[in-house]
């Protein structure tokens, strides 16, 4: 047996000394200075994050490589653990050492990690908090090149990498941000290209770095995916996110399904907000939207069918009636290359009018812009089922989810409207000639309704599945068990070993 009461030997006790010297009950000046910020420590929000005793460091002995510096593990922690059991690699700037900067060694140490994730094919989670480059480092000599954001960029698509903005995050920092496939953020937190020091040196202003980047202007601009109350929420969110990707579950309570009759209204006029079929459809409590702030005519959101991940994009007729513009169609499009490159199935619920037409929407590059949209879904592998729950008109039903798309399943609800285009606008061009010859305006009038309702007739979910254009016309509470038995006969993706496909940084 080992004799405890013996003295340590001298290059133990140091190393387990310098050791404890990096923990936060070794820095209290450190937490002090987090709780002024009101913010965790790095420590505190791994513990939170990572199943209990799970956490391997990687570098934590590490020091700032310029004379007469200090900072514990030289301002990040970082290292391997386990979220409900599955592993995962970690990075978290650490905002108490350089207010969190990034210097030569801990570049060295963010593309160790970052490469290990490649490596082994390890979802990566990452703090980023922290003011970009650690200006003291400049005087370093044989600094040599900097690999990390090449390392992380080669990530994309061969891994989940999951950025958390719980602070500030500039300049590098923010670059890291802009890659991760998901960015959850701290609604008081602030992020830009480039900090309070180097805005004042190029434009002579000077701004704090709220005034440069508040999270307001990233969820308008679409580049924050899930915003938050705190660090506590960011990490219940990134938990959830990170569970998509690790397969089928137990299934979840399902909700009353009878409910799905009564959510499209009567009248085709009139609109209704198209998260409550995602809700209804999917397993209780399972609903994770990306971007609700943007895009706003489409709904992006992960889900749980039966404890199986899915992918749902669906028009919002609370927005632009479901017309789909540049912004919705960008949402989209990276969605689906997300989906896509971890093979999860989506789901596809239609009502559109089409894209959005003017010339203020041709400004934004939509020509472009909605191809994306149809270039995901066309070269995408995953088993894609569509269901149209009103309106299926023009390009806009095409590139969600038709029949040339080749979905595994094509439903269509009895509300379904189908055409080539809005058929209001397609009685004015077929009939043009017939309405310019009546002169009485009420007459016109008149006469444009009764081609209106004729035209409808014609293309009413059930006469356009007469013409084999939908798989089936079903009762909207059968729609849950109809996807899940469709899933149920598809196979499961041949184990992967190398990227699928990039998903685009937006």
């Amino acid at each position: 047996m080992p004799d405890d009461s013996k003295p340590l030997r001298s290059d133990l006790e140091l190393a387990l000394k310098t050791r404890a010297e990096r923990m936060d009950a070794a820095r209290p000046a450190a937490v002090a200075q987090q709780r002024k910020r009101n913010r965790w420590t790095a420590r505190e929000s791994l513990a939170a994050l990572l199943d209990d005793g799970s956490f391997v460091e990687y570098g934590g002995l590490a020091r700032p490589a310029v004379a007469g510096m200090e900072g514990a593990a030289d301002g990040i922690v970082m290292g391997t653990g386990r979220i409900g059991g599955r592993s995962v690699d970690l990075l978290f700037y650490d905002y108490t050492v350089y207010a969190g900067t990034q210097s030569t060694i801990n570049h060295a140490k963010a593309s160790r990690m970052f490469a290990h994730a490649e490596k082994h094919r390890l979802p990566v989670i990452c703090w980023l908090d922290g003011g970009g480059a650690r200006p003291h480092d400049m005087k370093v000599e044989g600094r040599g090149s900097t690999p990390t954001f090449v390392v992380f960029a080669r990530l994309s698509g061969l891994v989940p990498t999951i950025g958390i903005l719980p602070g500030r995050a500039f300049a590098g920092h923010a670059n890291l941000a802009g890659m991760c496939d998901v960015l959850i953020a701290t609604k008081d937190s602030a992020m830009g290209m480039a900090g309070p020091p180097l805005v004042e040196a190029a434009l002579g202003v000077k701004l704090t770095p709220e005034e440069i980047g508040p999270a307001s202007v990233h969820v308008a601009s679409g580049v924050i995916d899930v915003l938050v109350e705190d660090e506590a929420e960011a990490i219940a969110a990134a938990k959830k996110y990170l569970g998509y990707f690790n397969g089928p579950c137990p299934a979840g309570e399902a909700p009353d399904q009878r409910l799905l009759r009564s959510v499209v209204p009567d009248n085709p006029k009139r609109a209704y907000n198209v998260r409550k079929v995602i809700e209804l459809l999917a397993d209780t409590g399972s609903v994770l939207e990306l971007k609700p702030s943007y895009g706003r005519a489409v709904v992006t959101s992960l889900i749980r069918l039966g404890g199986r991940p899915v992918g749902v994009v669906a028009n919002q007729p609370m927005f632009l009636a479901g017309a789909i513009d540049s912004p919705a169609s960008e949402k989209a499009a990276r969605f689906i290359q997300i989906c896509d490159a971890f093979d999860i199935p989506m789901l596809l619920l239609c009502d559109t009018p089409g894209l959005m037409v003017g010339p203020d929407v041709e400004k934004t590059g939509l020509v472009r812009r909605s191809a994306r949209v149809l270039a995901a879904l066309a070269n995408a592998t995953v088993p894609m089922m569509t269901v149209v729950l009103r309106k299926a008109y023009g390009l806009g039903y095409y590139i969600m989810g038709s029949q040339p798309l080749d979905p595994t399943i094509l439903l269509a609800w009895p509300t379904a409207e189908f055409g080539g285009m809005g058929l209001e606008g397609a009685v004015n061009i077929i009939y043009r000639r017939e309405l310019d010859a009546i002169v009485d305006t009420e007459e016109r009038a008149a006469q444009h309704r009764h081609l209106t309702d004729e035209l409808k007739r014609r293309n009413t979910a059930v006469e356009a599945a007469a013409r084999f254009l939908y798989d089936d016309v079903i009762d909207p509470a059968e729609t849950r068990d109809i996807l899940l038995n469709t899933l149920a006969t598809v196979p499961p993706p041949p184990p992967r070993t190398t990227r699928k496909r990039l998903i685009e940084p937006m």
